[in-house]
């Protein structure tokens, strides 16, 4: 049996918990140029333009992750496609956001609390991108992007010592909450790793929520898996990850 983020005994309701086919959740970072991109984590604006084009032509459309879960267990919203932009890059408000709002869509923004202004330090190989601001962080919001944490700093939470994990995990909760005034539903695991000690401290932070890449043998809504979606992902691409995501995943628990 694939293991749960679950970790309450079962009981009877919670063994007919509903499980549904999982949602597909585009995985985004930096949106500029990629002329140095050594992580592949950076598509350009018109690319990016391109790909939330062909969501629209096929009736999709791209919201943020609480929208997406909330129809989702209502048993609704299967042509609603989560997008997610980790790290909190500054390009996002400048590059993505008048994307996002050109095409009627919305999205889920993971930032870094701890690391304000700062720029992706976590990554040897560079190159330096600046993250965003209090106010580049709070004008998101105001336009409706839904904001969730990546922790304090960007530390692979299956590392961290118990201070460390609960530092990244409720602390940045309650920076981000202050932040922006919002409720803050959502995580997103560094590097999409985890293990079941971090899933049960999201969950225990009060979160709704928490996105993964490849959860591996856990399930359930704190761990999430994604698609990666960069510069080469055309058409043709983007069809392909559409219909494989759906058949490579199993049913997530807690959804319809």
């Amino acid at each position: 049996m694939p293991a749960s983020v679950d970790t309450a005994a079962p009981t009877g309701a919670a063994r007919r918990r509903a499980s549904g086919p999982v949602p597909w959740v585009a995985m985004y970072h930096s949106v500029g140029d990629c002329f140095d991109d050594p992580y592949r984590i950076t598509v350009t604006p018109e690319r990016l333009n391109a790909q939330l084009r062909w969501l629209h032509r096929r009736g999709l459309r791209g919201v943020s992750m609480s929208e997406l879960l909330t129809a989702r267990t209502r048993g609704e919203g299967r042509r609603l496609v989560g997008l997610t932009f980790d790290d909190g890059y500054a390009d996002f408000v400048d590059n993505a956001l008048p994307l996002l709002e050109r095409w009627g869509f919305g999205a889920t923004l993971f930032v870094l609390p701890g690391r304000l202004g700062g720029d992706n330090a976590w990554d040897p190989l560079g190159p330096r991108k600046p993250l965003l601001t209090a106010d580049g962080i709070r004008r998101a919001a105001a336009s409706g992007v839904e904001i969730g944490s990546h922790g304090l700093t960007h530390v692979d939470l299956t590392r961290a010592d118990d201070a460390t994990l609960t530092a990244e995990v409720a602390e940045s909760r309650a920076l981000l909450r202050e932040l922006t005034d919002t409720p803050v539903e959502g995580f997103c695991y560094p590097y999409g790793t985890l293990d079941q000690r971090a899933a049960d401290a999201v969950r225990d932070a009060g979160y709704r929520y928490a996105c993964a890449i490849d959860p591996g043998e856990l399930n359930g809504l704190f761990a999430l898996p994604r698609v990666h979606i960069g510069q080469h992902d055309h058409a043709v691409r983007l069809h392909l990850k559409h219909r494989l995501h759906r058949l490579r995943r199993r049913p997530v628990e807690g959804l319809k």
